[in-house]
Parts: C-alpha cells; structure tokens; sequence
C-alpha cells in the first residue's frame, strides 16, 4: 500500500492555495458562515447529508469530526475562502479509508459565489493534493443525474463516467441515492498534469505617462477573465523576440508605435494556470508616439502606483504591482 495514505506531511501542505482560494481547515469561526450558505434549500436540498433547517449544533459536531480525520489521517476537509478577503465560499472535501488507495471526492459551493469558477478551481487543487500528497491511484465521486452544473465540473477536472454505480446514503433525507461513479486515476491525471504544464510565452508593458501613471486595459467580454485589468501584451508569436512581440501587440491593441531601444525589462511572471503555464516577461515604456486607444473594444484607465491593487487583475499580474511600486513610488 502506498506509504503515505495515514496522511503523513498533511499538515504541511496546509492551507493550499490556488489563484484566487484559499483551502484551509475549518474552525469553529466558520460556523455561522457554514450555517448561512450551506443552509440555503440550493445548497442543501441537492445533497444528502445536510440537513434543512440547518443549525449551529451540527456544524460543530462536523468541525469535530474534521479534526478526528486529519488526526487519524484518513481524509482532508476543507473551507474554501477567497483570497482575497478571506470570506467563506464553500467546502472541498477527499476521504478514504485507512491503508485504502481510492479516495472520494465530495464538495459544495454557497449560492452567492456561484458562477465565478470556484467549484472547479477548489475541485481541482484538493485533487492534485491527493495525488501528489497522498499517493492516491484514483479519486472518485458522484452527483445526482438532474445536477448538471456539477458534472461539468467533475468533467473539466478529469473525472469521467467509469460504469459503476453507487449508492449514496443521503442520511439527512432519510433516502438512499443511486448515482453514476465518476472516476479519475493516477496515469490520466499524470498526462492531465503533463498537458497543463505547456508553457505560454506572453510579454507585456507598464506605459508610464509625463504625470508617473500606469495604463491599466481591461479584457473585453468574451475572452478569458473578461473584465480583469491587466498590463497591455500578448503572446509571443513563433519567431519573435519578446521585444518584437510586444511593439506589435502595442501597434494592435492601442495604435502606439516603440522602439525595442525604449523597452526596459523590469520583471517576469512566472505563473501555473489551470491549463497552461505563463511566463510573462514585463517591460517599462516611457516613450512612444501615438495617443493610447482602445482598439479592440477593451477599457482603458491611466492609473497611480499605488492604486493598481483597486484593480482586479488575472494572478499573474498581481505579483507585478510592487515591483512598478518600488520603481515608481507608491
């Protein structure tokens, strides 16, 4: 059996962090938050051991029972918070039995954080925690056939239909489910991995105006992360130079014309996203010809150092800002 199921070193890779989570174990703090997003109908009412009405007292009987998993190493349960803020979306859960090499996966998400892709995002960090922590050879799970939102979730993380069936005990229904097992093994999840480690080469710019402002574009709809602000760029095509790559990207997206001579390398980021690895070198530019405009439908906003954090950006941009703070004061 794999050595390291009893849970060895969980207490280690805790918390985990993602681009925009935080998954930590839950304190006795997180009660009346639990309480308020696991009790709304939406939430409880589409599993089988949440109880509705839900009160305080079986929340800190599942604090408890949490703490005895970690302990006995058979399992990791966990909050979901932002990470910014700190405010309580959820939890994300994976559990097995002693010395047992499959794992099951289970989790839910509150009502006012739907739709922002928190679900696969927390799915998919416990699972990569199982498989490089744990030693696990498969995580499963299972959704009820009429939760659709919650099969797209397991397929965007790998987990597919492996024929078998389950019967779920929904004990706060008082009802048995039968539920179609989606599964995820050791080799698929490897080549998964192997797939999302393909590095993208993206370069990008900090333009700073005659006043000491930063240009800040924010992505249209319709693209990824759409309404993020970010530092104008693009990918580096075949063949290209980063300097070459980013004097036509600021031909495109703004009409501003600049000489790689005015290109100053500042920094780089170097960032795991759920698909692909950015490598985002960044430039300074003072000078160029041409007025700034938005070319290709994106928002505009010339910024002062110290406030590019009022702007929500993509989580490779994010470590960028004080490094132009240092540079520019701020």
């Amino acid at each position: 059996m794999p050595e390291r199921l009893r849970g060895e070193g969980c207490a280690a890779v805790l918390p985990v962090r993602t681009d925009r989570l935080i998954l930590r174990p839950p304190t006795l703090e997180d009660v009346a938050d639990v309480v308020t997003l696991a009790g709304d109908p939406a939430v409880a009412l589409a599993t089988g051991d949440i109880p509705h009405p839900l009160t305080e007292a079986p929340i800190r009987a599942w604090i408890e029972t949490v703490h005895r998993t970690h302990a006995d190493g058979t399992g990791v349960v966990l909050v979901v918070t932002e990470a910014d803020g700190g405010a309580v979306a959820g939890t994300v859960a994976l559990v097995w039995r002693r010395h047992w090499p499959e794992a099951e996966m289970g989790y839910w998400i509150g009502q006012p954080f739907w739709g922002r892709g928190y679900a696969t995002e927390a799915v998919r960090a416990v699972v990569d925690l199982g498989f490089e922590t744990f030693d696990l050879t498969t995580v499963f799970s299972s959704t009820r056939g009429d939760n659709t939102a919650s099969q797209r979730v397991l397929e965007k993380v790998g987990l597919c239909p492996d024929g078998r069936v389950l019967e779920v005990p929904a004990q706060a229904r008082g009802q048995t489910w039968m539920q179609a097992r989606r599964s995820l093994g050791r080799a698929d999840w490897t080549r998964r991995r192997a797939e999302r480690a393909r590095v993208v080469l993206v370069v990008a710019a900090a333009l700073v105006d005659s006043d000491g402002r930063v240009l800040l574009t924010q992505r249209p709809e319709g693209k990824a992360m759409a309404g993020l602000w970010e530092f104008p760029g693009g990918k580096v095509q075949p063949g290209e130079t980063p300097e070459a790559a980013l004097i036509r990207e600021l031909k495109e997206e703004l009409g501003v014309d600049a000489r790689a001579a005015c290109l100053a390398p500042l920094t780089f980021a170097s960032h795991a996203y759920a698909d692909f690895h950015l490598v985002m070198p960044l430039y300074i530019l003072r000078n160029w010809q041409g007025t700034p405009a938005a070319r290709e439908g994106q928002g505009m906003a010339w910024v002062r150092p110290a406030r590019l954090r009022d702007y929500p950006m993509p989580a490779a941009d994010r470590p960028l800002i004080p490094v132009i703070q240092d540079l520019l004061g701020g």
